[in-house]
């Protein structure tokens, strides 16, 4: 009896083996889907870029500097003020419904990119797409929060965010073969409906119950949310947009206008700009993944999860503004390996700013905590490519412009270096901390 007892034991411990590793290994097939989303909303989102550095482009429609940058910047509009309502619309609803709509909806508006004969057609267009993109960030990371722990939170957000660079390092090639090969017309429709088919792993895979993982947290921990709006009366919340604004404002700057730079600046074909600006974002992307994985293989070590992520964080963006050195030199072989180098720094802070805003302040309306982030991050969508256009437009040369992104890259290490601290965040008994995973 006592050895047919251990064989149930060893037979159920067994069972609970499998189910675990099935469990884990869906949950990380998640996470590689959710960053297939965000690469294809990188993609549709940075295609314009690479037909704004088309000159056939330019000459059907008689664009100017700052009409390239308002294009660039149309998109923003809508995406970055709908961020705190798309964290409370899935806070609310949850993660799986509401991406769903979102993905088709851009989707198919950047299909519908093609038809367009007006400048004015695109930019309802690009601020419609804007509308369907703005689901994407709060409803992953709120998916991320509730179904990976801390110390592989890190590497999850990697992974996630990889996505955000791999769409550009994908998309600005892929999308200058098509028009090349093409038109422009062509590679709206294409790169538009051809995204569709990501829908079927997401309804097939995706559990609809990250609520009910949120309220079995908060039970747990017995403690109250924090109201919204006392969010912003810390000084880390700031130190957080601030340094979300100066990382990304470097990022929008490529995505948006370094096409036109290698293009202008640099003498480089469309086909070979287009390349260049996916290796850069390509770099970016493996170093954000192997950085987040790095910061929790310190954290599962005994190291302080605060003080890691904003180590490399503050890393990352220092190494960014290695790309003044690029900028300046009369070689293109020097700023051609410094436009990668800087951009592919930068991944050291990529999954980190991010997982540490979760480590910061986690738990109940992480949505909306992600949507006040990644409010700031397009912000700077907005006003980056039209600052650029309009100094350019002024100056005549991209200097300026690169002056402005070394100011704010400095500016993001000094907001997180005195402001993004463990002390300065709310205090436990009134944010709802739902466990730290």
């Amino acid at each position: 009896m006592v050895g047919h007892l251990a064989g149930r034991r060893q037979l159920w411990a067994s069972c609970d083996i499998v189910a675990f590793l099935m469990t884990d290994r869906r949950r990380w097939t998640i996470v590689c889907l959710l960053s297939l989303g965000m690469m294809i909303a990188y993609v549709d989102r940075s295609n314009l870029s690479v037909a704004l550095a088309d000159k056939n482009f330019i000459k059907e429609f008689a664009l100017s500097d700052k009409d390239r940058g308002l294009m660039n910047s149309a998109f923003f509009w809508s995406y970055a003020f709908l961020q705190i309502p798309a964290g409370f619309l899935v806070d609310r609803y949850g993660v799986k419904i509401p991406y769903a709509i979102g993905f088709a909806l851009w989707s198919l508006i950047s299909a519908a990119s093609a038809g367009i004969g007006a400048i004015w057609h695109l930019v309802i267009l690009r601020v419609i797409l804007g509308c369907g993109e703005s689901i994407v960030t709060p409803a992953s990371l709120r998916w991320i929060r509730f179904n990976v722990d801390e110390k592989r939170r890190g590497l999850a957000v990697g992974l996630y965010m990889a996505g955000t660079k791999l769409g550009p390092a994908i998309g600005a090639p892929l999308a200058a073969y098509l028009i090349f090969n093409y038109d422009w017309r062509n590679m709206f429709l294409i790169l538009g409906l051809g995204c569709l088919l990501w829908l079927v792993p997401w309804l097939t895979l995706v559990k609809d119950n990250d609520r009910e993982l949120e309220a079995r947290l908060v039970k747990q921990s017995q403690t109250k949310a924090i109201p919204f709006f006392r969010l912003f009366s810390t000084r880390l919340i700031w130190g957080i947009i601030i340094g979300t604004f100066c990382y990304n404002y470097f990022v929008y700057f490529c995505m948006t206008w370094l096409p036109a730079y290698f293009a202008e600046s640099r003498g480089l074909s469309l086909t070979k700009s287009g390349w260049f600006t996916g290796f850069s974002f390509g770099g970016m992307a493996t170093v954000a993944t192997l950085a987040g994985w790095w910061a929790d293989s310190i954290i599962s070590r005994g190291g302080d999860p605060v003080k890691t992520r904003k180590m490399f964080t503050i890393a990352g963006l220092l190494v960014a503004s290695t790309e003044l050195i690029g900028a300046f030199s009369a070689s293109n072989e020097v700023a051609l390996a410094f436009a990668i180098i800087s951009l592919s720094g930068l991944g050291l802070a990529t999954a980190n700013y991010w997982a540490l805003t979760q480590t910061l302040m986690p738990g109940a309306a992480i949505g909306r905590i992600a949507g006040i982030q990644n409010c700031a991050s397009n912000l700077s969508g907005i006003v980056a490519p039209l600052v650029t256009g309009w100094l350019k437009n002024s100056t005549g040369s991209y200097a300026a412009p690169m002056y402005a992104v070394g100011v704010l890259l400095l500016t993001g290490v000094l907001a997180y270096t005195f402001m993004v601290h463990a002390r300065y965040a709310p205090k436990a008994d009134s944010l709802g901390l739902a466990g730290q995973g």
